[in-house]
């Protein structure tokens, strides 16, 4: 099913939703100083074991926030939360670069801007009536 929100993946035998909330975005500009040194920040890390860290963390935070409104919303029926040390149980290294396309598409639904463009006669007719009355006759 897919969602206008978020992204699914598979950790283990269960399906979570990744999503990009306000509170997981005050996380990354905490950890990475902003979503835009996101990027950056993971493909520099210093060493492998690193790398996989921020990963494992960022799979966690993601998959945590549609956990997080459903016991929000839902409060008699409470889903546990993922933890780091299960994301790197139940997942290989393969499974988390497979990951990677999840988490850019939870990114990029959760900044998504919709813009509307709208053509203006008015603005029309004046640029032709400006460059009819700048050109000689």
């Amino acid at each position: 099913m897919e969602n206008d929100r978020g992204a699914m993946i598979r950790v283990g035998n269960r399906e979570y939703e990744m999503l990009l909330t306000t509170r997981a975005t005050k996380e990354i500009a905490k950890r990475y100083g902003g979503l835009e040194h996101l990027g950056d920040k993971l493909m520099k890390a210093e060493n492998f074991e690193l790398a996989l860290d921020e990963v494992v963390w960022l799979i966690t935070l993601l998959a945590n926030q549609s956990t997080l409104v459903h016991n929000l919303l839902e409060p008699d029926h409470k889903r546990e939360l993922l933890t780091e040390e299960a994301v790197e149980l139940l997942t290989t290294p393969l499974d988390l670069s497979g990951y990677k396309a999840a988490i850019m598409e939870a990114m990029v639904k959760g900044t998504k801007r919709y813009v509307e463009s709208e053509e203006e006669p008015s603005k029309n007719v004046l640029v032709g009536q400006a460059t009819k009355s700048c050109l000689p006759d």
